[in-house]
């Protein structure tokens, strides 16, 4: 098992524009303009749906793109902003790819650091300190509680997000596909499988709403 990098991890300050927003929020809260239940659905929202929506067109476009796909592998960050996609917590960005040979799996093992502008909030799972140590030790494992069986002939790769880098996976595109449009393939693409935690959805199972 492959392991990517470990440098780069600390706890980093919530930057201005978090502390402004938290303090809003709690003035909001506080004053009973909003309810944290709402809060917490658009923060769900967020996290599940709105977010990874900008990943799952990042894979789309690899997916039908040989040139994209390329680009993507070779300067994440770079194609990913070719698509608009860019910002805090994206900065530096690096792509792997699933093969039929190889499974990739992303964790941070001694924080949360996650990449933001292409899938949105991090998950309640991502940061719990059972999938952050158990990811690394036994990754097969894991997989198999999310769902996953994976052949024991399939390599697993666990690659350990930072500070200094955040990854994300590009996931096989699924078979009865070739003939779907860039829009409906990003439909299949969901936030475990650009963490590595899942495969592609098939196109009975598209996501709604994207």
């Amino acid at each position: 098992m492959d392991k990517g990098s470990t440098h780069g991890h600390h706890p980093q300050p919530l930057p201005d524009v978090a502390l402004r927003v938290k303090a809003l929020e709690a003035l909001l809260i506080d004053k009973g303009l909003i309810a944290t239940d709402a809060v917490d659905k658009v923060a769900e929202a967020y996290e599940k749906d709105i977010g990874p929506l900008n990943g799952a067109k990042v894979v789309a476009r690899a997916w039908v793109d040989p040139a994209y796909k390329g680009r993507l592998l070779k300067d994440a960050t770079a194609a990913i902003a070719e698509l608009g996609f860019s910002g805090m917590q994206g900065e530096h960005m690096v792509v792997v790819e699933n093969t039929d040979k190889v499974h990739n799996m992303v964790v941070c093992t001694l924080c949360s650091c996650y990449p933001w502008p292409v899938l949105g909030l991090p998950p309640v799972w991502y940061k719990a300190p059972a999938y952050r140590s158990r990811a690394v030790i036994e990754p097969r494992a894991v997989l198999r509680e999310f769902g996953l069986e994976l052949d024991d002939t399939r390599e697993i790769r666990v690659w350990d997000s930072s500070a200094e880098l955040r990854y994300m996976v590009l996931p096989r595109r699924p078979a009865g596909t070739g003939g779907m449009s860039e829009q409906r393939l990003a439909k299949l693409v969901t936030r475990e499988s650009m963490i590595g935690v899942a495969e592609a959805n098939t196109p009975g199972k598209a996501r709604k709403g994207a």
